[in-house]
């Protein structure tokens, strides 16, 4: 089989891959399995059911997602409470989902399925039952799935788990079924997606949209269904709400997340700590949050001790708990937000001004609040402040408070990243200076101290009316993790840009006149870098144009065909 060949196959393997779909294959583009946990009198948090059955999960993934599923303290949880968490998924797995690599491909780096994590959605209910010998009815529903769709799935465990409950393992057997209807989550599309009798309307974001102003292109409607619920984001989370009691120290929490600091949030319900963790992930979109972080953990986790031992320095982590006895076990760490219940929408506590030392914070009953000796680079931004709480006695809707309060920490994090993607952009070679017949060019290293010397003149304050030392802020961030995944992946990037543009002119230069005068050697060595750009071309035909491919494959016959007989067979082969 020739390149082109192999070329032309792959997209035929695309195109007919929507028309050989065997049974769960769609279900599993969006969802790894669903798994009831119940309460047993001899075991504890135990897996009743996992569905599809065929499904497979580690006894560790099985007794991470059992205690993960109730509350750890659920005396105070009667009722339905719903909330999420994030555990490892065990080494040794078959890979991702093909459908996720083309999602991965297109979709905002943010948004991108984990490979070596999954998202459990719980729904718990817990009633008075005097039938059972302790007393209680205690079971959860769990949407297990690799996709970090906070919004829509905890709408779909919304409707899912109170079916189950009165309804049985029939009504979730047709839920799985539903969803195994679903297209696939394909960036830019806007999707109408059917489950038990209602049909919620999504659109996956794209990684060409725009973020700040701009209208969203419109997409193709894959359904004629009318839709009964409309999302507005598939994985946006309340920032304003979460952050309501401590409002004036958000921008020192910005600051930790940036540069990958250990935060443990501390709450009395697993539902407000895996909103305020997702809300601090949240907080630096578009930059990808690269550390570890749980929304929900317990003292059962397989990972507890790890994160809580004394002998090192906390690990780079994000950690929601309830349980009263972390108070005391993570007193050591450097950051910690406790966050009260609020109340009503004009009844939540009043936002507290003033940080308090780590080492105050004793018991989980301690008074909201950040506890931490960290002293922020930047000066605060009294103005969001301002107009936040304006908006809060004018009776301003929540919705348009977390937008102010989004879009404020979006333009901060685009103002600190804005310059690093201009001296990224300087690393790229000329375009002039792309030979067609010498290798494809490299983007020159990264160098911290070069970079620095440019803040000055065009720095954040550039876009960013917030002065301090953003020096000092941009040195402590190169020593993150993040600042690792973002240049990772802005390295990657335009390194294919770099083979693209090689291959372009390799594709337009006249080779068959330029390999008359030359060796064997040379030639041969030309007809491997044409097939090395060949095999480029069907890794990533989404941004090669067909057009060169089809040139470089008509510059390869010709080039082979001038050769002499006993040469060509060698090269054929």
């Amino acid at each position: 089989m020739d390149d082109r060949d192999q070329v032309n196959e792959k997209h035929l393997d695309e195109d007919q891959q929507s028309t050989t779909v065997l049974p769960w294959d769609r279900f599993s583009n969006w969802i790894h399995c669903c798994c009831v946990v119940t309460f047993d009198l001899e075991l504890g948090q135990a897996m009743e059911l996992i569905y599809p059955g065929h499904v497979k999960l580690s006894d560790k993934e099985k007794m991470n997602i059992c205690y993960l599923s109730f509350p750890d303290s659920n005396s105070g949880c009667m009722g339905d409470t719903q909330f999420h968490f994030r555990i490892r998924q065990c080494p040794g797995r078959k890979p991702t989902v093909k459908a996720h690599n083309a999602y991965n491909r297109d979709c905002p780096i943010t948004l991108q399925s984990e490979s070596a994590y999954y998202y459990g959605f719980v729904y718990f209910r817990q009633t008075k039952d005097r039938t059972i010998r302790r007393g209680y009815f205690q079971k959860s529903v769990v949407l297990v799935t690799k996709l970090p769709f906070v919004a829509l799935f905890s709408q779909l465990v919304s409707i899912i788990a109170p079916e189950y409950f009165d309804n049985g393992e029939p009504s979730l057997e047709a839920a799985c079924h539903d969803i195994d209807q679903w297209p696939d989550p394909i960036p830019g599309d806007t999707l109408n997606l059917p489950i038990m009798g209602t049909v919620i309307q999504v659109r996956v974001p794209c990684r060409s949209d725009r973020l700040v102003g701009g209208v969203q292109a419109k997409s193709q409607e894959r359904h004629t269904i009318p839709a009964h619920s409309v999302l507005p984001t598939l994985h946006e989370v309340d920032i304003y709400s979460a952050f309501h009691s401590i409002l004036p120290h958000v921008q020192l929490l910005w600051e930790l997340v940036l540069i990958g600091e250990p935060v443990v949030v501390m709450a009395a319900s697993p539902s407000v700590t895996c909103n305020c963790v997702q809300a601090l992930i949240n907080m630096i979109t578009p930059l990808k949050y690269c550390n570890d972080f749980r929304p929900y953990f317990t003292i059962h986790d397989s990972e507890f001790k790890e994160f809580t031992t004394r002998t090192q320095a906390p690990p780079p982590v994000i950690l929601g708990v309830t349980n009263p006895f972390f108070a005391k076990t993570l007193q050591h760490w450097p950051h910690i937000i406790r966050i009260g219940e609020m109340g009503g929408l004009g009844t939540s506590p009043k936002p507290l001004n003033k940080l308090k030392k780590a080492a105050s914070l004793k018991t989980l009953d301690s008074k909201p609040g950040v506890y931490t000796q960290y002293k922020s680079f930047l000066a605060k931004d009294k103005m969001i402040l301002k107009r936040l709480m304006k908006g809060s006695q004018s009776k301003r809707p929540v919705e348009a408070q977390n937008a102010i309060l989004r879009r404020h920490f979006l333009e901060l994090t685009q103002s600190f990243m804005i310059p690093l993607e201009r001296y990224m952009a300087s690393l790229m070679p000329l375009q002039r200076n792309i030979s067609p017949h010498k290798g494809a060019p490299l983007l020159r290293q990264f160098d911290p101290e070069e970079f620095l010397q440019t803040v000055e003149h065009s720095g954040p304050q550039l876009t960013s009316g917030i002065k301090g030392d953003w020096e000092a802020l941009y040195r402590r961030f190169f020593r993150s993790p993040n600042f690792e995944g973002w240049y990772y992946q802005r390295q990657r990037e335009v390194n294919q840009k770099l083979q693209v543009l090689h291959m372009e002119a390799l594709s337009n230069s006249n080779l068959v006149e330029w390999i008359r005068d030359k060796e064997e050697v040379e030639i041969v060595d030309l007809i491997l870098r044409i097939k090395e750009k060949l095999k480029f071309a069907i890794n990533n035909h989404t941004v090669v144009q067909q057009e060169s491919v089809m040139k470089l494959q008509k510059h390869l016959e010709n080039i082979v065909s001038a050769l002499p007989d006993d040469l060509q067979t060698v090269i054929k082969t």
